[in-house]
């Protein structure tokens, strides 16, 4: 699990929860079941009018791309694409058959299967787009669908706000009550803010975020299957590589790759 992302919603509850115990309010005043109710159902409600069953269905899936912890492996990718660099130097791209079929990554695995067997360049390239645009798609609707109820939370908040200020407006006899029940009907429309901007929002960004760092990841791979099938010298794949790396990754074993010519 992504322990970054756990981290910021706990700090995120613990600022709020301790500015508003430093300002001398009591936890058991931001505890309203009612207020609740109206915020998240009516937001999770507003979701499902929203988007059709098979988008929901994916928000458990939007859940782990946010949360699960994956490692960063274009470095190591680069690596293998160097070393296969070498092997179709010394025995053309079939020598790569082997490797293809059997290789763990999807994207790379079909990206080889396509160079082993022929397929023009371009059309490899124009295959390899497609997939990565549905990857990003599938994305996209992730992080809409949060985005969607980061909308639609604050303005649940505010008609909870508005239905708790029609009560507190319809018992003016005990004004006693007043001030309370004026604090309980606002406290619908801090659960519709800090909702919005403390996990639907970042919760979107985060996907957007991963969603970019793996199509990065891709697009190097595809640079690195074309550069194989163009038989590319390992430096040269090296230097292809390198923008998609950091400076001191990219910078590595130079000479190295001139040894395997």
């Amino acid at each position: 699990m992504d322990i970054t992302s756990i981290i910021g919603l706990l700090a995120g509850l613990a600022a709020l929860i301790g500015g508003f115990s430093l300002e001398g309010g009591s936890l058991s005043g931001l505890l309203q079941p009612n207020a609740a109710l109206i915020v998240f159902g009516g937001t999770f409600a507003a979701v499902l009018i929203s988007f059709p069953a098979s988008k929901l269905l994916q928000v458990p899936a939007a859940l782990r791309f946010a949360f699960g912890a994956k490692a960063d492996t274009r470095e190591a990718n680069a690596e293998e694409f160097i070393s296969m660099a070498a092997v179709t130097r010394r025995g053309g791209v079939l020598a790569l058959e082997k490797r293809a079929e059997e290789h763990p990554d999807r994207f790379t695995r079909e990206g080889l299967l396509l160079i082993v067997d022929g397929i023009d360049p371009e059309e490899v390239r124009q295959i390899l787009e497609l997939d990565m645009d549905a990857r990003e798609l599938k994305h996209n609707s992730y992080a809409k669908i949060f985005e969607a109820a980061g909308g639609y939370a604050p303005t649940m908040g505010i008609i909870g706000t508005v239905m708790g200020l029609i009560q507190v407006l319809g018992s003016l006899t005990d004004p006693s009550n007043l001030g309370a029940s004026i604090a309980v009907a606002f406290t619908a429309t801090l659960y519709g803010v800090a909702s919005a901007n403390l996990i639907f929002l970042p919760l979107a960004s985060k996907i957007k975020s991963r969603s970019q760092s793996e199509l990065a990841g891709m697009e190097m791979q595809m640079v690195g299957i074309l550069s194989l099938q163009n038989g590319d010298a390992p430096h040269l794949v090296r230097k292809k590589l390198s923008s998609f790396l950091t400076d001191s990754s990219a910078s590595r074993g130079s000479s190295q790759d001139r040894g395997m010519l």
